[in-house]
């Protein structure tokens, strides 16, 4: 069994998987060519702060290898046109097979990497036709031996149908997992980013797919406009009831060619500092059930379409202040829940 992580105050994803499988599981990230329910036909719209990239893997976007951590921001490539209409499903499972292929050479090559899940990463991926989404899910999961089936999608993307297929997967992976984007559990904000849904969505979907053994792991951006820590503790408190394994947190950035940047270019919004990313963390965590599974604790969108902000400290260090600021004032996850 290999060594615990580093981080001792939060419920590390690195620990949960050592935990079950001897060893770090590495995610490869892919793009399989869906839309959003959120979006046009030709995928512009959305929520305020999505810049039409699908937050696929950076491993993944081969055409912006050019680009580095430090890369300026490039507003004519940030704002630039958001992707087409999905390709036709054959080019898609193509493309899948590429993604597939790349992904795990990176991840052998960079980390050592021996098991791997596969990620449905990019995009809603519950959004199409129930036979289509098993002709994607089947050939995807053909190409490679994982031990977990991410699905990332929307709460409002789950009918009964998409919680039955997916049940199905549990006897070919250890696991099938499930992330729902809740963001915020303030029905205000909800509609002032523009998410399509409301919270009660969130708490219907979370409770049937969990009604299946689907583990379900929640998104949430802290710094949305309009949230507040009365707020963190209400996305908290609903986080806990929902019975969720696990979390993502994400500090809010605006990328380029967002209705979130054009507000913020007015002077309407702004991103939290490091330090107050620090301190709506630890607020955030405190008050998370200690046994649910932090997976994220920051965002990493690709600088050069990165607005703001532009001086966030890159991961490894941003890790390290906070697990430092929690130990130096004696605080840990759930602690307050």
């Amino acid at each position: 069994m290999m060594a615990a992580s580093a981080y001792t105050r939060w419920n590390s994803y690195r620990d949960y998987l050592v935990a079950g499988y001897g060893e770090p599981v590495w995610r490869v990230g892919v793009d399989a060519g869906f839309s959003c329910p959120n979006r046009n036909p030709d995928r512009s719209g959305g929520c305020c702060y999505c810049d039409g990239t699908g937050a696929s893997a950076a491993y993944q976007r081969t055409k912006e290898s050019a680009w580095y951590h430090d890369s300026p921001f490039m507003e004519r490539i940030a704002s630039g046109p958001s992707c087409g209409p999905p390709a036709a499903l054959s080019e898609r499972l193509e493309s899948i097979s590429r993604q597939v292929e790349h992904g795990r050479a990176f991840l052998r090559r960079r980390y050592d990497a021996r098991l791997m899940s596969l990620y449905l990463q990019a995009w809603t991926n519950t959004f199409a036709p129930i036979e289509e989404l098993r002709t994607i899910y089947d050939a995807a999961l053909s190409m490679g031996s994982w031990k977990e089936f991410i699905v990332s999608t929307r709460p409002d993307c789950v009918p009964e149908p998409v919680v039955d297929l997916l049940a199905l997967y549990q006897g070919v992976v250890d696991r099938v997992w499930v992330e729902l984007g809740l963001q915020s559990a303030s029905d205000r904000t909800l509609e002032r980013i523009g998410r399509g849904h409301d919270v009660s969505c969130f708490h219907d979907a979370a409770e049937r797919l969990r009604r299946r053994g689907i583990g379900v792991c929640a998104h949430v951006i802290l710094g949305l406009p309009g949230d507040d820590y009365d707020a963190f503790s209400l996305t908290a408190s609903t986080i806990n009831a929902s019975g969720c394994e696990a979390v993502k947190i994400h500090n809010l950035h605006i990328p380029g060619g967002t209705r979130l940047y054009d507000s913020y270019l007015k002077g309407e919004v702004s991103c939290p500092s490091v330090r107050r990313h620090i301190e709506d963390t630890i607020y955030l965590l405190r008050r998370l059930r200690s046994d649910i599974v932090i997976e994220r604790l920051v965002c990493e969108t690709p600088a050069h379409r990165l607005a703001a902000p532009r001086d966030f400290a890159d991961k490894s260090r941003f890790l390290a202040l906070l697990h430092r600021t929690m130990v130096e004032r004696d605080v840990r996850q759930g602690d307050m829940a």
